[in-house]
């Protein structure tokens, strides 16, 4: 009965993304909010900024299911955390919506970005959250002071370097906030592993439209949003090993960014028949390495979009699968 009725965050959340996501491409499309889908051959126009949908759908469903616990299961809710998960999770979306309006015309700097992220990262600060023992070692007030702002800082703006593809970056937080959520579950914390579901309930709804081909863009106001609840996930649920270990794909990405000067995007060259082929000689993201690996695994040479998306994919659920097991003593 409990686990039913907990299960209408879930469906809501999914609901109103799907109910919003038209309205928003068709408002978006009006206002000329729109960017060229690159790796097509017509370079069609799409509606951006899409994951404010999705924002939207996750703070509702949240909030939904702390009306639930509340006044019909009568059980204690953990609002401090919640609330400080919401408000962060929202700044951060803010930040990737001003980021998103700006790009249209100006866009962010780098610096920008980061400094206001760093303001995304302060309710997890002032409510001290998570455990500031590391590997035996007590870091006090180091913990919330310097190791929760790198945290949210750190994932929320590289979370949106595995980009640009179609469904790439929606498909990508399915995949992670679906594994941590298992992993809280496991620990313990079933409260964050529903608040992970929700945002992946939100993300299948919002996947709907922007799968291939796109009918609308994510933009940096989703990539931030879940890049931040992934940062919270470690931190709240004290997880943040094998959070960092399933977030290897994105590592290797920023690596291979800094290789470039962050200059160096990790978008494709099209080709007349819509396939895709190395823009330089060198990796400057994953993105191009799944496009190497399959051109040397098919005999036609011929790589596509759905083609990249679904190897970077497999990687990252490799990555994830090889996490459980050597993390299984801590877990199970």
């Amino acid at each position: 009965m409990v686990e039913t009725i907990l299960m209408i965050p879930l469906i809501l959340g999914f609901l109103i993304t799907l109910f919003l996501t038209p309205l928003w491409i068709k408002r978006a499309e009006k206002a000329n909010i729109t960017g060229k889908d690159l790796h097509k051959v017509k370079k069609n126009l799409v509606s951006e900024g899409g994951g404010i949908t999705l924002l939207l759908g996750f703070v509702l469903g949240v909030l939904i299911y702390i009306a639930i616990k509340t006044f019909i299961l009568k059980s204690d809710v953990i609002t401090v955390e919640i609330f400080a998960l919401l408000t962060t999770v929202l700044i951060a979306g803010f930040v990737g919506f001003i980021d998103d309006i700006l790009e249209w015309r100006l866009g962010l700097g780098k610096r920008t970005r980061l400094i206001l992220l760093l303001f995304a990262s302060i309710p997890l600060m002032v409510i001290n959250a998570g455990q500031s023992e590391m590997m035996g070692i007590n870091l006090g007030l180091l913990y919330p002071l310097f190791f929760i702002p790198l945290g949210v800082i750190g994932v929320s703006a590289t979370f949106n370097f595995i980009a640009g593809y179609n469904g790439l970056e929606t498909s990508q937080g399915i995949i992670l906030l679906s594994s941590l959520a298992l992993v809280t579950w496991l620990t313990g914390n079933s409260w964050l592993s529903l608040i992970s579901l929700i945002m992946v309930s939100c993300l299948i709804g919002f996947y709907v439209f922007n799968k291939h081909p796109a009918n609308v863009f994510p933009g940096d106001v989703l990539t931030y949003s879940v890049g931040a609840l992934v940062a919270i996930m470690a931190i709240l649920g004290n997880i943040e090993k094998i959070a960092l270990f399933f977030f290897i794909p994105y590592i290797i990405e920023t690596g291979l960014k800094v290789r470039g000067g962050l200059r160096k995007e990790s978008l494709a060259m099209v080709n007349n028949d819509g396939s895709l082929d190395m823009p330089y000689k060198k990796f400057y993201g994953l993105e191009h390495v799944a496009i190497y690996l399959l051109k040397k695994s098919k005999k036609s040479k011929k790589v596509y979009e759905q083609e990249v998306v679904y190897m970077i994919n497999f990687f990252q659920i490799l990555v994830i699968i090889l996490g459980l097991i050597l993390f299984k003593g801590a877990i199970f």
